[in-house]
């Protein structure tokens, strides 16, 4: 029975990504009775794939900081997300890429052929 609520939940609107991608996503922000939409652009970092409850770390830097923020997969609070470029990786958690600085932080890019 939970299972079933859970794939009612489910969104299925979103596009494929994995670890090493650039995603923008959109999320809605509320602002006392406002809400608008904030665009949030990095590079996928990690996935942690559990059903309903599956989520993805994304990360970029700004102003020289680096900002992760994890967000719900299936969350009524994401907008859209879009894929910007499929990024070459070997791994399907890239962490050590917070040590990274400048060029050496650069991944390769992926060929779909």
């Amino acid at each position: 029975m939970l299972e079933q609520i859970q794939k009612e939940q489910m969104r299925l609107d979103l596009p494929e990504f994995r670890a090493g991608d650039t995603v923008k996503v959109h999320v809605r922000i509320v602002e006392g009775t406002r809400e608008r939409i904030q665009i949030f652009e990095g590079v996928v970092i990690g996935t942690s794939h559990k059903g309903a409850g599956t989520s993805f770390t994304v990360r970029k830097v700004s102003y020289g900081i680096g900002v992760e923020r994890v967000f719900p997969l299936h969350s009524p609070m994401l907008d859209k997300i879009e894929v910007v470029t499929r990024g070459r990786v070997r791994r399907s958690k890239i962490y050590y890429i917070r040590k990274l600085r400048g060029k050496a932080a650069r991944i390769k890019e992926r060929r779909l052929s």
